[in-house]
């Protein structure tokens, strides 16, 4: 019935007007005249707007007469006070501070290698042995002459107690035996450096020098690399601006997308020293490593929580918008009757940090407040709605 009101409105307004206009119209085309169509066609453009106009005030009243007035419709959210965790995101890299070269303490045929690639190895276990060049047999002599020296110290402490003998005898023999000790653990010393053992604990992940190679002590005689993968960590450079929000034992989430794992971990440590390059400071990460699978220089995703609110306010930030002056802004369905019909209300909000497209509300709108989200662009302000849910 409404539809028909209209086009009967519509049809009568151009039957009141439309000879005399197309005949107008018709005399301008034959005439040529560019000037006149110009202003003709904003003449008719004028009045479409009027007849548009006056359509939608028609509309509105038959609407409210009839008691089927075209509501907008609208989907809603209530505003109810969450945990929100925010989070800095960053690019780090694995890291592990037991991860070195060996390298051969004396010179020498590297005699006997006793472990392989991959194999796991303890503190002090021995991974290779080098030719120590007669030094045993040496030691051998040295330990002969020290116990010979002992037990000639022994008896000249026995005489010496019973006043036998002069002290010159005693304090000699004393003399050469604490003098063949001291050789005897020098040479000890010595012939440990023959044997190289494992730092800490963790993997060969190199054998770099093949048995029967001459290795020396210095730079480019390396033997192993061993790694210890249950001590890694995470380093990355944080602007200076987190300063303040940053702390020891704040939650870290991690996530390596080379294997497609996460792992929830807290800060470790915070470094004490601004990089004035690029005005950063360093945080250190521990990552856990049963498995095995996270290896050093391994690339990570770090999110670093930096904030949290107990009972904050989110909304999501497509249904923000931003006047002329530079505030924000959303509508709030006020006044929902029976039949879930409400007036919208525009609402001036402050926001605060983002996370996963929702944004915090810090003022503007209150707990069990019905935000429009679904048509939020198209309403305004007092405009009476629908509310679908």
């Amino acid at each position: 019935m409404k539809k028909i009101f209209q086009i009967f409105a519509l049809g009568a307004i151009l039957v009141s007007c439309g000879s005399d206009n197309q005949q107008t119209v018709d005399q301008l085309i034959s005439s040529g005249d560019l000037n006149a169509l110009r202003a003709k066609k904003s003449e008719l453009f004028e009045k479409q707007k009027v007849m548009e106009s006056e359509l939608k005030k028609l509309d509105s009243v038959i609407g409210s007469m009839s008691g089927n007035e075209n509501l907008p419709l609208v989907t809603t959210v209530i505003a109810n006070p969450v945990k929100f965790d925010h989070y800095l995101d960053l690019q780090g890299d694995v890291k592990t501070k037991q991860n070195v070269l060996i390298y051969p303490e004396m010179q020498g045929v590297l005699q006997k290698v006793y472990v392989k690639e991959g194999q796991k190895v303890i503190k002090g276990q021995i991974l290779a042995s080098i030719d120590d060049g007669g030094m045993g047999s040496q030691l051998a002599q040295l330990k002969t002459q020290a116990q010979l020296a002992k037990t000639t110290f022994e008896r000249q402490k026995r005489l010496w107690d019973q006043k036998i003998g002069s002290e010159i005898q005693y304090l000699q023999a004393k003399t050469n035996y604490e003098a063949t000790e001291n050789n005897v653990k020098q040479m000890q010393s010595q012939l440990g450096k023959s044997t190289i053992r494992a730092p800490f604990s963790g993997i060969i992940d190199n054998v770099i020098k093949d048995q029967g190679t001459v290795v020396a002590p210095g730079p480019g005689s390396e033997v192993f690399r061993i790694v210890n993968l249950s001590d890694m960590y995470i380093v990355v450079e944080v602007p200076e601006t987190y300063l303040g929000s940053i702390k020891n034992g704040k939650e870290a989430k991690v996530y390596f997308p080379v294997l497609g794992d996460s792992v929830m971990t807290s800060i470790r440590q915070t470094g004490n020293f601004i990089n004035p390059g690029n005005r950063s400071f360093t945080v250190e990460i521990p990552v856990p490593n049963e498995s095995g699978s996270i290896k050093p220089n391994l690339s990570a995703k770090v999110q670093l929580n930096d904030y949290t609110s107990e009972n904050a306010i989110l909304i999501p930030q497509s249904i923000v918008s931003e006047n002329a002056e530079g505030e924000q802004y959303a509508y709030v369905a006020q006044e929902l009757n029976a039949d879930n019909e409400a007036v919208v209300k525009k609402m001036i909000i402050t926001t605060g940090k983002t996370q996963n497209g929702y944004v915090e509300v810090l003022s503007g709108i209150s707990n069990g407040n019905h935000i429009i989200k679904e048509g939020a662009r198209s309403v305004k302000d007092g405009q009476k709605v629908k509310v679908l849910n």
